[in-house]
């Protein structure tokens, strides 16, 4: 857990978003009726480079706020600041307001803006899932029926994890790997830190044994620890090792990057923007070259996604996101202009038939993709623009070990330039598939 600094023990008597689970906020909007996607809380997001004055007119409202600055490295845990109004997350410029306050201070979603304001925009906060091959309210209804029946984890929110031996046809690696050119690639993402922000990870998986690896958890009671699924087979894709044991195919793209395992989702798949947008905060803060976010939802474009993502490019950072998988438009954060969409494909490079279009920019192998999942069961094969965004990840470290100027927009440019162009309509594929560097 992150150690505070000297400043957050003041801060903290005030501190931060209510603590409840994500479960709690799911049962609560079950109880509020219907299928509300929204927590109650909002998000605030400054404008670009005013967030001291943004803080100031928070305070001015008498909002009482938490500092994401007040802990090593931004980690900011909400259960850890369970008293103040708002918690702030300056890397990105947004404020996360509890609702009570905000009607207690007399907040109202256009009062607050004006072109004198250091405000860009207040938004409901939105609850968001994993994407996985399924959509977004099976994805809602899915955890909160499993909630509310007591269970670990709804069944139908994780893929089916397979036998290897049946399933992966490709010696030596993954089908998805060999069509990136990553077997050939003579870079493996060393020195280059690589952030991915899901269910967490499985700490403990032989495969990555004496990794360093960077963990924090942005989600209410529950440890880095992956008991899902999800989390770990993206980590995998995206930095999983050189030469797994045994006759195991290679399926990790960055085999040398620095892992930074960001727990923003539940082990029921489930999470709050909030979380989300601290797992953001926390990435470029600790300046990860890239940031894989394999979640979301069919939301409109959120400013404070799109405040993050060109906070990160601002930085040096790059966001890549899943397109989502409601065979829709773009879902939220992809729908974003400062954050790259990655479509799935088929093993015949194809669009896969669950990939959302609309606002893509590449697109990456999402179909059978087999990588790692948590013990005991180790490996397994899932589905979903979820699957292709770590492809996209991990390809992005290697081009950005290349040179220290491919970073933020330059790596973003350097992707599509050298995709493989495929007889796709941009909307289906954006630039084409994900290449390797040389």
């Amino acid at each position: 857990m992150a150690k505070r600094t000297k400043r957050a023990t003041a801060s903290t008597a005030a501190a931060a978003t209510a603590a409840s689970s994500v479960e709690q906020e799911l049962l609560a909007a079950l109880e509020r009726g219907g299928e509300s996607l929204t927590t109650g809380r909002y998000l605030v997001t400054f404008k670009e480079g005013a967030v001291t004055e943004g803080v100031q007119a928070l305070s001015a409202r008498g909002l009482r706020a938490a500092d994401a600055r007040d802990f090593a490295g931004q980690a900011l845990t909400l259960q850890g600041v369970a008293g103040a109004d708002s918690v702030v997350l300056p890397e990105i410029g947004v404020a996360v307001v509890n609702a009570a306050p905000a009607a207690a201070a007399g907040m109202s979603l256009q009062a607050e803006i004006a072109s004198d304001s250091a405000i860009a925009s207040i938004d409901p906060e939105h609850f968001v899932f994993i994407y996985s091959q399924m959509d977004f309210l099976r994805g809602f209804k899915s955890a909160t029926d499993a909630i509310a029946h007591g269970l670990g984890g709804p069944a139908d929110l994780r893929m089916p994890e397979a036998d290897t031996e049946e399933q992966v046809q490709v010696l030596g690696a993954t089908w998805g790997l060999i069509k990136c050119k990553v077997p050939q690639s003579s870079r493996s993402g060393a020195g280059i830190k690589v952030a991915v922000l899901d269910t967490g990870m499985d700490l403990g998986h032989p495969d990555f044994a004496g990794r360093p690896v960077t963990s924090q958890s942005f989600v209410a009671g529950q440890p880095v620890q992956d008991l899902h699924s999800h989390g770990t087979h993206c980590i995998g894709t995206s930095c999983g090792p050189l030469s797994p044991a045994g006759t195991t195919p290679r399926y990790g793209v960055a085999h040398k990057a620095q892992i930074f395992a960001g727990k923003v989702l539940s082990n029921t798949g489930s999470g709050m923007q909030a979380g989300i947008l601290a797992g953001m905060n926390w990435a470029i803060a600790n300046r990860c070259a890239v940031i894989s976010m394999s979640l979301g939802g069919q939301i409109p474009v959120q400013p404070s996604y799109t405040a993050a993502g060109q906070s990160a490019l601002n930085n040096g950072c790059l966001i890549v996101a899943a397109s989502g998988n409601s065979a829709s438009t773009t879902g939220a954060p992809a729908n974003s202009p400062t954050i790259m969409s990655v479509a799935s494909l088929d093993q015949n490079l194809s669009p896969s038939s669950f990939s959302n279009f609309g606002k893509v920019e590449i697109a990456a192998p999402g179909r059978d993709v087999f990588s790692s999942v948590p013990r005991p069961t180790r490996y397994g094969i899932k589905s979903g623009t979820s699957m292709a965004t770590p492809h996209v990840a991990g390809c992005a470290a290697l081009w950005a070990e290349t040179s220290p100027s491919l970073r933020g927009m330059n790596l973003w440019n350097k992707l599509l330039a050298t995709a493989q162009p495929l007889p796709f309509p941009a909307s289906r594929v954006g630039k084409g598939l994900v290449q390797a560097p040389p």
